[in-house]
Order: structure tokens, then C-alpha cells, then sequence
């Protein structure tokens, strides 16, 4: 892996390109002014946004402050984006911006768009995945995974047929796993339940909030290869948070760190895709310093320099 990092100027993206410092695996960007080039399609773009939660009031807070950045459509695959910062920084503000889900929607001031167009709310172009397993406990295995199907009126056995390869796709047994119910499964399991519910309805972006954080080391790395060959299966655009340095390097095509509360991205770094499993890129030198790099400036962050 490589990545790069950028230090946002008030010059539009247009009029932006980027000038790489390597740092070990990582090359630290500054974009400077050039000569536009035609962009891409912008899957999501935040235009200064800022979310304060219960404006005018003596409890008035605000989560997130002029957060501006944008992400291409990359033809032919989407692009991985994992989000790190400090606690409370507002990290899931974003996540739930590009949702469309209150009350963190609608931003208080400035667009979040997708290509172009206003979220107004939800919609089946956009998925998510959250920390908590989020399954209906009075429905199988199947019936979990194939919910969104149901409910835009695919017909059963169809939805069953698509909803068995999906369930082979995140590692479960058709025979032995599709009539059992949430309370019978792992947490890792049940998390290959979510995931497989989300990805089934093939959304153009994918919404995950530290979805591996309540696994144990091993089968979080599991879900985090796994994870990796799925999306390069659907080709969406993912944004991932987590609080898992070692886990935004290893999955993140970009990474943005965010400020403490209210939170703005201070950097972003393009990282290479994974060629190894987690377990194997986890020992790579170059890649450790990528993550001390990021360590070093999550430290800074949350003792506030």
C-alpha cells in the first residue's frame, strides 16, 4: 500500500492538484493550483457543510464545522473511503449526512450532494452497516437478507435464489445457516447477515459505521478480507469509519482524518488496495509506518495541539 495526504486551501477542487511527499507507504499531498482538468462525476460532495444540533438553544452543540471535500465516480470499481479521528469528532455526522437519516439530516449550513443532487432522505441507492447488529429477530437467515427484496416485491423464489448467493458470498452454508435466526448466530456471523442484506439490493454507495468494532482481533480481520473482495465484486463507493488505524490503512483506498469537535478533515491520504490478506500487509514495514504516521497525528488531535 501507499497513500497520500492532502492540506486543504480555500482554491476550489477544480483548480487543485496534488503534490506528493512520500512518507514511508504514505506520500503527504498539497494540492496546489493548475490547470483544470475535466473531473469526474463527484459520487458524494460536502460543500462546507456544518451540523449543529439544537440550534438557539442553551444546549446548542455543534458536531462537525465547514466540512468540504468531494469523491469521484472511478469507473469500473468506486473507491474505498475510511474516515479516522479522535471521539465524538463527528465522524458518524457524515456518515448519516450522506444517509439522508435525522437528526443528523439535513445539514445546518452548506449541500451534501450525490452526483450533483441534493439527499433530501434515505433511498435504496445507499446502504448501511452498523456497529450493532442490526438483524430482525423474527426472521431466518434468508428472510434478513432478502428484507429489501421483499419490500420492492421480487417475487419469493426469486428473491430466495439471489438471496442464497449472497449468503454463500459472505462465507455462510445455504443448507445449514439460511433457516436459523439471529439469536442462533456469532457476532461475526451476524454481521456477514448485515452485510449481505445491504449488498443484495447492490446500492451505489455503502455506508459502514465501525461495523468490526465489537469482533475479536481474528475475526475482524476476516470480515475485513472479506469485506475487501466483496466491494471489489459490487464496485460501489464505500465510507467506513472506525476508530482501527491498522483497519482504515489495510481497507481504505482514502483516508480522512478529522479534527477534534466540531469536527473538519484536517488530511486525507490516497492509499494503494490491498495485495495481501490483513494478517500478512499488518507486518509490512512500510505499511506500519503508514500507521504510526496516522498514530502520531491522532495523538496530537486528542491532547489538543
Amino acid at each position: 500500500m501507499s497513500a497520500e495526504a492532502k492540506t486543504e486551501t480555500a482554491m476550489p477542487p477544480e483548480a487543485k492538484t496534488e503534490l506528493e511527499q512520500p512518507i514511508g507507504m504514505a506520500k503527504v499531498v498539497v494540492r496546489a493550483p493548475a490547470a483544470a482538468e475535466k473531473p469526474l462525476p463527484r459520487v458524494v460532495e460536502f460543500r462546507h457543510v456544518t451540523k449543529t444540533y439544537n440550534l438557539g438553544q442553551p444546549n446548542e452543540n455543534t458536531a462537525i464545522r465547514d466540512v468540504d471535500f468531494f469523491v469521484e465516480d472511478l469507473p469500473g470499481r468506486g473507491e474505498f473511503i475510511c474516515v479516522l479521528g479522535p471521539s465524538g469528532c463527528g465522524k458518524s455526522t457524515i456518515l448519516r449526512l450522506i444517509a439522508g437519516l435525522p437528526p443528523q439530516h439535513p445539514a445546518t449550513v452548506g449541500e451534501v450532494l450525490m452526483f450533483g443532487q441534493p439527499i433530501t432522505g434515505p433511498g435504496s441507492d445507499r446502504g448501511m452497516v452498523f456497529q450493532d447488529y442490526t438483524s430482525f429477530d423474527h426472521r431466518t437467515v434468508l428472510e434478513n437478507i432478502t428484507f429489501g427484496l421483499e419490500c420492492e416485491g421480487v417475487s419469493r423464489q426469486q428473491r430466495y435464489e439471489v438471496g442464497g448467493h449472497w449468503l454463500e458470498q459472505v462465507g455462510l452454508n445455504v443448507e445449514k445457516d439460511q433457516d436459523k435466526y439471529p439469536h442462533e448466530l456469532s457476532g461475526g456471523m451476524r454481521q456477514r447477515v448485515a452485510i449481505a442484506r445491504t449488498l443484495i439490493l447492490r446500492p451505489r454507495i455503502i455506508l459502514m459505521d465501525e461495523p468490526f468494532g465489537a469482533l475479536d482481533p481474528q475475526t475482524r480481520m476476516n470480515m475485513q478480507d472479506l469485506l475487501v473482495k466483496l466491494w471489489r465484486e459490487v464496485q460501489a463507493t464505500v465510507f467506513f469509519v472506525t476508530h482501527s488505524i491498522d483497519e482504515a490503512v489495510f481497507l481504505g483506498d482514502r483516508v480522512y482524518v478529522m479534527g477534534r469537535s466540531p469536527g473538519t478533515i484536517l488530511e486525507e491520504m490516497k492509499v494503494e488496495p490491498a495485495d495481501r490478506p490483513a494478517r500478512l500487509m499488518q507486518r509490512d514495514p512500510r505499511f506500519i509506518e503508514t500507521v504510526n504516521h496516522l498514530r502520531d497525528t491522532i495523538s496530537r488531535l486528542e491532547e489538543g495541539k
